[in-house]
């Protein structure tokens, strides 16, 4: 639309440019005709020749650069111009397509969940930006209980089903600002900006309860789901590789512990 106002702009812009060369080609006639007459009425008739061969030559000059624009220039430029655009809309579909594969690149392809790639960078992200102002993030990772033998049981695909259900669950739970991902196979994470210990155990509580107390249906029945959750809150100092393996140890302490559980 843009470049259509543009294109626009410019073809009226330079018909008026061949309106003002046509309105001087008419001036010039015009005003040799009367200096021609005036000429004439006071006898002056040595000077006739002279004033035409002047006014024929500007008008040929006018009406030459009139014809030059209109027949040469303007189908240049405008062929020009089509040129630009050409360029400029392979620009942006190369653009467009370069951030959809940005956006693939950091997508889960069966969840549409942020992946790995793009949790470890904001992780980091939001430590770094975090230490200077004293703010709080929770980081809580999650194993779906005993998935392999929902695998075997049900099949891979009712399998991938119950991780687009969960990952739905999760992100329905989450708040807008959160980072929820899947790092693979059935381990999830959040980042979780902004809440204190109570608050975030609170949210965590909610997923584990949501989880377990609503079987996925699918197309062979119900499918029982259960989750280990393990969190914990940047200290302030420590980096993010720090903290990741700080909750990874919380998460397997909850397995062990007898899994569907919170641990903290």
């Amino acid at each position: 639309m843009q470049r259509g106002r543009q294109r626009h702009k410019f073809e009226s812009a330079f018909f008026v440019l061949l309106a003002i060369i046509l309105g001087a080609l008419v001036l010039v006639v015009h005003m040799a005709k009367r200096l021609f007459e005036e000429t004439a009425t006071v006898a002056r008739l040595d000077g006739i020749d002279d004033i035409a061969r002047i006014s024929i030559l500007a008008a040929m000059l006018v009406g030459t650069a009139f014809l030059f624009g209109l027949f040469l220039y303007y189908p240049l430029v405008r062929e020009q111009v089509r040129e630009d655009e050409r360029l400029r809309a392979m620009a942006d579909a190369l653009s467009e397509r370069s951030e959809s594969m940005e956006l693939a690149a950091l997508t889960d392809g069966l969840t549409g969940l942020k992946n790995r790639r793009f949790f470890d960078e904001a992780l980091r992200e939001y430590i770094d930006a975090f230490r200077s102002v004293g703010r709080s993030v929770g980081l809580v990772m999650i194993d779906l209980d005993h998935f392999k033998s929902i695998n075997d049981r049900f099949g891979h695909d009712i399998g991938d089903e119950v991780l687009r259900t969960v990952a739905y669950r999760l992100a329905g739970l989450a708040r807008h600002h959160d980072v929820v991902a899947r790092l693979g196979g059935e381990e999830f994470a959040l980042i979780v900006p902004n809440l204190n210990y109570d608050q975030l155990v609170s949210l965590v509580e909610t997923m584990r309860i949501s989880l377990a107390g609503s079987p996925v249906s699918c197309a062979r029945g119900q499918v029982a789901v259960t989750a280990s959750f393990g969190l914990a809150l940047w200290n302030g100092s420590e980096r993010a590789g720090d903290l990741y393996r700080r909750t990874d140890r919380l998460l397997y302490a909850a397995k062990n512990t007898g899994r569907n559980c919170v641990c903290a």
